[in-house]
């Protein structure tokens, strides 16, 4: 390296950065979460309502169609989901509904989804290391779930699901059946993701943060797959580094890391869904 170089890096001399001062400048938060379930309680509240804010604007919204839940940290087997009809785009934290396995409304000042609760507290229910889970009807995963198709390794992105995920096959109209949602449930099994066949993706994770990220990468992963294929022949990554790319970037750690920059955007651009 040239002196010039060296100069403009400031190396000489340099010390390597303490690891308690590395993270000074990033949000007071990390994946092992809060002691005070109050702040827990906020920590998982704000994310679901800057997931939404995000999926509202990718595109993954669809109608009144979709949800993002999160267990709560104090009364296990009640969690948050956004409001029946209020627009992802529009969702704040204080406007997210509390509710039991059955559905009833515990706190908060809008109806919920019938769906909502049906899928998500059999999940949550059959899954007690699952703190949030994601669900909509966005373009590619629901186009990729009218196929036979699974996700395949065919991008690093995409080896994050790499014997990491399932399908629901049986399609049988709006889920309202709570007998549904525990088959559901019993076919997500231990995994992060499942295509819901003819209906769409969902997406679980033991952070709001990195279910969310599965869910983005799960879209995203679709997109790709369904644009190689129609461009033509694919090469799919082999079996050995599938699964070693699986083990170092879909950890539940890596998950949530890879949410971060995503909520750093968005709560920057729209602070108001703190409210």
């Amino acid at each position: 390296m040239t002196e010039i170089a060296r100069e403009a890096l400031s190396l000489d001399g340099a010390q390597p950065i303490p690891e308690d001062q590395l993270w000074q400048n990033y949000p007071p938060q990390s994946p092992a979460g809060y002691e005070d379930p109050e702040q827990e309680r906020r920590y998982r509240k704000e994310r679901v309502a800057g997931a939404l804010r995000l999926f509202a604007g990718l595109g993954f919204d669809e109608g009144v169609a979709g949800h993002i839940s999160a267990r709560d940290p104090e009364y296990p087997d009640y969690f948050w989901v956004n409001p029946y009809i209020i627009p992802f785009a529009h969702v704040t934290t204080s406007d997210l509904v509390l509710v039991d396995e059955h559905g009833n409304v515990i706190k908060g000042k809008y109806p919920v989804a019938k769906a909502a609760f049906v899928i998500h507290s059999a999940v949550h229910k059959a899954r007690p290391d699952v703190v949030a889970a994601a669900h909509t009807h966005s373009m590619y995963g629901k186009t990729l779930s009218a196929t036979d198709q699974f996700i395949e390794p065919l991008t690093q992105d995409a080896c994050v699901f790499y014997e990491d995920h399932t399908a629901f096959d049986g399609y049988a109209g709006i889920v309202d059946d709570l007998d549904e949602g525990k088959r559901l449930a019993e076919a997500l099994g231990d995994r992060k993701a499942i295509i819901l066949r003819n209906h769409g993706l969902l997406t679980v994770g033991t952070t709001v943060d990195s279910a969310i990220y599965w869910y983005y990468a799960a879209e995203r992963s679709a997109q790709a797959q369904l644009t190689a294929k129609a461009a033509g022949g694919v090469s799919p990554i082999s079996h050995e580094v599938a699964k070693l790319t699986h083990d170092e970037t879909g950890n539940e750690l890596a998950g949530w890391l890879q949410f971060q920059p995503l909520y750093a955007s968005i709560v920057r651009e729209q602070p108001d869904l703190l409210d």
